[in-house]
């Protein structure tokens, strides 16, 4: 059977819901389609705008022959950690990262991997 838009369309595709702290209101990512998000200024604007990101972002993929993730395929370690620190902490970070010339999370990733190497070690 080909999998089309209806096919996907079926399928419960997770996502997450975090604070815009940038621009106010509600940001929501689906961890399975990679930069696929919508916006809103209320939890229920940004979903529905999600929902419709995912249909065009399914209908792009398929138009393009990209292989469309099926929910859950995503690898369980990916690279990334949304982490919320105290705006004090945030502002020590950056500024040691400029004095290194590297960005907050190549710093930071440096610090973690320091941590962890002498525990491991």
């Amino acid at each position: 059977m080909a999998k089309d838009l209806a096919y996907y369309r079926q399928l419960n595709y997770p996502f997450q819901v975090r604070p815009d702290v940038d621009d106010g209101g509600f940001i929501v990512e689906f961890p399975d389609l990679r930069y696929c998000v919508g916006t809103g200024d209320t939890i229920d604007e940004a979903i529905a705008d999600a929902m419709t990101a995912k249909e065009e972002w399914i209908k792009a993929a398929l138009e393009a022959n990209i292989p469309v993730p099926e929910p859950g395929q995503q690898e369980e370690y990916n690279g990334r950690i949304t982490l919320r620190i105290p705006k004090s902490l945030h502002k020590m970070v950056v500024e040691a990262a400029k004095r290194e010339g590297v960005s907050a999370n190549q710093f930071l990733s440096h610090l973690i991997s320091m941590g962890m190497g002498r525990k491991y070690l």
